[in-house]
């Protein structure tokens, strides 16, 4: 004899797994001649127009070699969106180290966006102070909450 479950529970049962991992994907990860990057935005990476933001970039070269800033000669611009090729960015947030748990000396800037909509958070960068990685550019789009 068969066991029947209703089919509202093996529904709920399957949805498990994707809460459990709903969070993980809030982190936005770009890759660009083997230097991966990882973004995140303080708070939550939900930012809000007009309001103060810590963005902050975990960045690696291929064999998972953390690049603090100090070995990268990195430059963020923030441009909206959509954007053609000829656009200037409405941003150059000056990038400075900081120490965000296991990250240490990772490139972070604050950054106030100036409306509701999207946004392109671009860092660029070369090696610097003996680094051995290839230039990269990483593009991020970001949402903005009113």
């Amino acid at each position: 004899m068969a066991l029947k479950i209703p089919s509202i529970i093996t529904s709920s049962l399957l949805l498990i797994p994707v809460l459990f991992t709903i969070p993980t994907l809030a982190h936005k990860v770009e890759i660009s001649n083997q230097v991966a990057g990882t973004l995140h935005i303080e708070p939550d990476d939900n930012p809000r127009m007009g309001e103060e933001v810590q963005a902050w970039f975990a960045l690696t070269s291929r064999g998972g070699k953390m690049i603090p800033l100090s070995e990268c000669n990195c430059q963020l611009s923030v441009y909206t969106l959509p954007r053609n090729q000829e656009d200037k960015p409405i941003l150059n947030p000056i990038l400075q180290a900081v120490n965000v748990g296991q990250y240490q000396e990772i490139p972070g800037a604050l950054i106030t966006f100036p409306q509701i909509g999207s946004y392109e958070l671009e860092i660029a960068g070369t090696a610097d102070n003996g680094a051995n990685f290839q230039d990269f550019k990483l593009n991020y789009t970001v949402n903005v909450l009113p």
